[in-house]
């Protein structure tokens, strides 16, 4: 592991040379007098706020490298930003860039989506001229570039994170572009994988079984979040907006406002966690800090956030009293994130071995069976929700049994096939019909009928 502590620490000088290269390019000025070019002369009150976030990038980045060293206060080459590699894209790559297209901006950063010469699609992330922080920063010191400058610590910031923290739910950074004079629309640019904006209203309309995927996923990034080898880390800025769907996983996107630091304080007073519906209580450790508060702000966040919305709607029965269970331990912060990861993880287990549905037959015996063929079900009108298709009635399903049970318990249904396709936790995909199709030959299903007898009219 030595040679890999060594290449790391490598790693963090280039980007500590890359960021003061950057951060030591000051607009120039002419001077008519002596016919020469001179620093331009910022407003001193931008220039302290610059300066402010040097010093804090500066801490940051002398933070990493001295984790670098053997004998460093982690020793841990888990703790160093991620050399790009041969593959890394850079400043070169983005004259090459296509079909550049608006994907959303916020209050400091601007989001596009451009096509590689690969035809590989990327989305591009770069300081927002016309966003809240810049524009508010110019009528203050009437300086644009100087503005762009201040917020560009920001983007800083962001790419030093993604280097050094490796986890699934955190969005992968390809590669990233400082002073760019081949493109200078890009001067600062991250260059990350393209997900698609998390819309809470569209994932109500899910089934279940997608909404504790994706709740699953986040409580396993807030556990690395508690864990990293940087120390517990908050996300100040938690909203639904910061998190993309990438292959229909989660990831979190925008991570600039994260902070490893935990409040220091002197009585127990000091640490409290406020929210605008609730107030909590966190201990002042003797070494002077709210010990656990950013792990606490995180898993609060989750639950006002996503777990009130996405985990008890149309919950499988069984499973709601274990539900309920993690939202009122995780809504009053009686769970820290490790109980309540362990929570999750047998939901997860009950679910997938079908301990959440009777094991009698009490419904298939109403079903004629014929393998081998699927229905021609497209211009079937037979409509469920939540559905896999939203144009019929597709649901996961343990078993045919349980598949049986649904349509049983529901007049309009008379068929159902079960084929090949299963969901992430292995359970089976079940089409639903109403009326009787052309029986098409499929090695991989097999339809289940309603005997003429259990058929309601």
């Amino acid at each position: 592991m030595k040679g890999a502590v060594i290449l790391c620490g490598a790693a963090v000088t280039v980007l500590v040379a890359l960021y003061l290269r950057f951060s030591y390019t000051e607009p120039l000025a002419h001077n008519g007098r002596h016919k020469s070019l001179l620093r331009a002369q910022r407003n001193p009150g931008l220039e302290r706020e610059i300066m402010e976030r040097h010093g804090d990038m500066m801490i940051l980045l002398t933070s990493l490298l001295a984790g670098s060293g053997e004998d460093g206060a982690r020793g841990e080459d888990q703790l160093l930003p991620r050399a790009m590699g041969q593959g890394a894209l850079g400043c070169k790559d983005l004259t090459y860039i296509s079909g550049l297209q608006y994907v959303g901006s916020g209050f400091t950063k601007l989001v596009l989506r451009g096509t590689l010469l690969n035809g590989k699609e990327i989305a591009l992330k770069s300081v927002h001229n016309g966003g809240n922080d810049v524009t508010r920063c110019v009528r203050r010191y009437g300086d644009l570039t100087g503005c762009g400058t201040l917020a560009t610590y920001k983007l800083h910031k962001e790419v030093t994170l993604l280097r050094t923290l490796r986890h699934p739910g955190i969005i992968t950074l390809h590669g990233h572009c400082y002073e760019n004079s081949i493109a200078p629309d890009f001067r600062v640019t991250a260059m990350l994988e393209l997900g698609s904006p998390l819309e809470m209203i569209q994932l109500l309309q899910t089934p279940w079984e997608k909404r504790f995927k994706i709740c699953l996923e986040l409580v396993n990034l807030l556990h690395y979040l508690a864990n990293s080898p940087m120390g517990s880390i908050a996300l100040l800025d938690f909203q639904p907006r910061q998190f993309v769907l990438v292959d229909e996983n989660l990831k979190v996107t925008d991570i600039d406002d994260a902070t490893m630091e935990e409040l220091e304080c002197k009585t127990d007073k000091d640490c409290a966690l406020e929210f605008p519906s609730r107030t909590f209580a966190v201990k002042c450790s003797k070494a002077g800090r709210c010990t656990g508060i950013n792990e606490k702000r995180n898993l609060f966040n989750a639950y006002r956030f996503f777990f009130t919305y996405l985990l008890p709607h149309a919950a499988p029965p069984a499973l709601q009293p274990l539900l309920l269970d993690i939202m009122n331990a995780t809504g009053d912060l009686r769970y820290g994130i490790n109980e309540t990861l362990e929570a999750f993880q047998n939901v997860l287990n009950l679910y997938k071995s079908g301990m959440n549905h009777r094991r009698r037959l009490l419904y298939l015996k109403d079903y004629m069976l014929i393998e081998g063929y699927r229905l021609n079900e497209t211009n079937d009108g037979y409509r469920c929700w939540p559905s896999y298709n939203h144009r019929g009635c597709v649901l996961s399903v343990h078993n045919s049994e349980e598949a049986a049970e649904f349509c049983s318990k529901n007049t309009n249904c008379h068929h159902f096939i079960i084929g090949h396709q299963r969901t992430w936790t292995g359970r089976l995909l079940a089409t639903f019909t109403s009326s009787t199709h052309k029986l098409i030959p499929d090695v991989n299903s097999r339809v289940y009928m309603k005997k003429p007898s259990n058929v309601k009219k």
